[in-house]
């Protein structure tokens, strides 16, 4: 528990509220006690608090102390980490689009993309996204994972020239442990990570590495029976809450591959 830290943010999260009755203060935001009684705790139990002096709150007065400060996603995390707790984890339906990934998604029209999971769920494509990848949206299980699909369906190579498996191989490795730190049910991830490691040799090689990335920037080339082969600057958006990312393919020969695309955009969920 971080004392000198946790007491500033408290003062200065409680400075920057205004209270609800407009009257005259001489100093900015709310009191302690209307902080206290917001957050259901005593007026002496938040002052030692910001005297640096309190006992370390449990899980749930930090949650309090959120709700009573207004607190955002990241200054809610922020708060915990100071107290000495792992946050909260996220508990929205994650198969719905992010609206703003949808609406970036929904602007392209001369570059795939694609909304996909930590996991490499894809939960939406554009036209040209579908075009080179093919329709990602429709698998159950384990399956729905790109990454799992990589490693246990040979198939889902063929879009991909051969010269750039390994490398693709030693990404997906990678990002699969990274993702495992960032889905809030871990289950999945567990269940998907065990059934490579049984049943992948390849993956079970690359695993031992130990390798972290959350890909970010990438290049990647892919095969497409009238373009050929295109090779593509791979960039990454993320979420607000970085539970959902979208892939923005550009080609990196600059040409034009709106003709490609006949199809209106899936509606994803």
């Amino acid at each position: 528990m971080n004392r000198e830290e946790l007491a500033d943010f408290l003062r200065q999260r409680r400075a920057a509220l205004a209270p609800a009755q407009r009257t005259a203060r001489r100093t900015r935001g709310l009191r302690r006690e209307e902080v206290a009684e917001r957050a259901y705790i005593s007026i002496d139990y938040y002052t030692r608090l910001e005297q640096r002096r309190g006992p370390r709150p449990s899980p749930e007065v930090a949650s309090a102390l959120s709700r009573a400060l207004d607190l955002t996603i990241d200054e809610r995390d922020h708060l915990f980490h100071l107290i000495g707790h792992n946050p909260p984890q996220q508990t929205a339906d994650l198969s719905r689009v992010d609206p703003g990934l949808r609406r970036v998604l929904n602007a392209l029209d001369g570059n795939p993309a694609m909304v996909i999971s930590n996991l490499a769920h894809t939960l939406l494509q554009n036209p040209l996204g579908r075009e080179f990848f093919g329709d990602q949206t429709h698998y159950t299980g384990l399956a729905r994972s790109g990454y799992f699909r990589w490693f246990m369906m040979p198939e889902e190579r063929s879009t991909y020239p051969a010269d750039i498996h390994a490398a693709q191989s030693a990404t997906f490795a990678a990002s699969v442990r990274a993702a495992a730190d960032l889905e809030p049910d871990p289950a999945e991830a567990e269940q998907m990570i065990a059934t490579l490691l049984t049943e992948s040799a390849e993956f079970r090689r690359l695993w031992d590495n130990h390798e972290v990335r959350l890909c970010r920037q990438e290049t990647t080339s892919l095969l497409h029976p009238t373009a050929g082969r295109v090779d593509f600057d791979c960039e990454v958006v993320f979420s607000h809450d970085r539970r959902q990312r979208m892939l923005v393919f550009t080609a990196r020969d600059g040409r034009d591959l709106r003709h490609l695309a006949a199809a209106p955009v899936t509606s994803g969920t």
